[in-house]
């Protein structure tokens, strides 16, 4: 490998792929190496094989569950926000022509011991048991009082100002229950946890506002998804990157981190006696979390929330309480289970290509909070009936400790415990700015519809 690059990118995560194949349209040389034989690194979407392979190297998959080539089951759960940044992603670069994606059926919360649907109508909204008819009339208040704000029109500010005032203040003076802040806050504005009430109001409206734009886009839920899994998202990547003369390399042994001791700079990658030479290199933390650097510790840390938990079950049925849906987000606020952070379910079937008929897939995730993880994914768990199979993970979630800019080696960070990919595509924007040294910006494209 006598060539040169501009980068060499290292794993093909959601995160890497997105990366390389907007570097490739800016015109840069770009390398793209996997360990694995198949793409999306740890947001990949496995076979039944696969699937096995990696959490019962000792067990074949079992015959009743159908033909291996049926599934594709996601290893990092997430479903798309409608209106949210990676769909402008997605639609900016027109990789949605590789693409085909089919609404989640519906977005529920459990509280009070039961799960109800998060209402997407004005209809559902009178009927539904989440709230009394007065605490309805107030809540009804508080949402008007977010679509009618302009920000050049004190008169629609109700005296409010979303960058001093706590979301804490504002759920007051709506005279909101602690029931209904936690559906907004948690259902709605998808916070993990309760940090945010006692923070600016700002975001948490941004985040609402997503929500409900979202949900008004195609109606029954605010969440996208694409035929044939997650895993399909890198790969549409990388064929953009393809497109503009990237090159890929999957089932590619990475050895070394190769440095130049003298100045510390990025030198190349090496696998087994080649080396290929760039001039930096970005890559998912799995690739640092060593000594990989010519000796040199790992140049990431663990955050303090530290661990995600995730259990995917195979299911013989839809998820009770559900209405027979084909899909759902499930969300368990913490307060309603004694927990700091909340425990999310996703669920698709073979409506969305990704198993076989009358089989459903349901992942369950929370952050670890105890030196017990299994127990605290269990209410999540007690939602979803008999469970014919279920593989559980614990991942550590890393970011890096360097900016990159003094060695030219750029780290992302792992796939955190939202449900969503807004903080991926935030991570894109932090890696591209350090990277490029200016601001990620998307020219304006007319909306698409993307769902078919």
């Amino acid at each position: 490998m006598d060539e040169e690059y501009d980068v060499i990118v290292l794993g093909t995560g959601l995160t890497e792929c997105i990366l390389s194949g907007l570097l490739s349209v800016e015109g840069k040389k770009v390398l793209h190496m996997d360990r694995n034989d198949y793409y999306g690194g740890d947001s990949a979407s496995l076979n039944l094989t696969q699937l096995y392979r990696k959490f019962r190297p000792d067990k074949a998959p079992p015959s009743d569950l159908g033909r291996d080539r049926d599934y594709a089951i996601d290893l990092i759960p997430k479903f798309i926000i409608a209106a949210g940044e990676l769909t402008k992603i997605l639609v900016h670069t027109e990789v949605t022509k590789y693409l085909e994606f089919k609404q989640i059926a519906g977005s529920f919360v459990f509280r009070d011991g039961r799960i109800s649907k998060v209402p997407s109508t004005e209809l559902e909204a009178v009927k539904s048991p989440l709230m009394g008819l007065f605490e309805k009339r107030r809540a009804k208040k508080f949402f008007e009082f977010l679509q009618n704000w302009r920000e050049d029109d004190p008169a629609t500010h109700q005296g409010v100002d979303l960058d001093k005032d706590t979301m804490k203040s504002i759920y007051e003076k709506f005279g909101l229950e602690t029931g209904t802040q936690d559906f907004i806050g948690h259902a709605m504005a998808l916070y993990l946890d309760d940090d945010y009430i006692t923070k600016s109001a700002r975001e948490a409206y941004d985040r609402i506002i997503l929500y409900t734009s979202s949900m008004a886009r195609y109606g029954k839920s605010p969440y996208i998804y694409p035929l044939y899994g997650l895993g399909e998202l890198p790969q549409a990547f990388a064929r953009l990157s393809a497109i503009y003369g990237g090159t890929y390399m999957l089932d590619k042994r990475i050895d070394e981190i190769v440095v130049d001791k003298a100045t510390g700079q990025f030198v190349g990658v090496r696998s087994g006696e080649e080396t290929v030479k760039a001039k930096l290199v970005i890559g998912d933390p799995s690739y640092f979390s060593g000594t990989t650097t010519a000796g040199e510790a790992g140049k990431v840390r663990v955050l303090e929330e530290g661990k995600v938990v995730r259990a995917i079950c195979l299911l013989k049925h839809p998820i009770p309480g559900t209405d027979n849906a084909d899909s759902v987000q499930i969300i368990i606020p913490q307060n309603q289970v004694g927990r700091r952070n909340d425990i999310y379910i996703a669920s698709v079937s073979s409506t969305h290509n990704v198993c076989a008929k009358d089989i459903y897939i349901a992942i369950v995730s929370t952050i670890v909070e105890t030196n017990r993880p299994h127990e605290e994914i269990v209410p999540g768990l007690n939602l979803l009936g008999p469970i014919h199979d279920k593989f559980v993970s614990i991942s550590p979630l890393y970011v890096p400790t360097t900016s990159g800019k003094e060695d030219n080696i750029y780290i992302t960070r792992s796939y955190d415990a939202t449900s969503h990919f807004e903080t991926v595509v935030k991570d894109v924007e932090d890696v591209w700015k350090r990277v490029i040294g200016s601001e990620l910006v998307l020219k304006k494209k007319e909306e698409a519809n993307v769902v078919g």
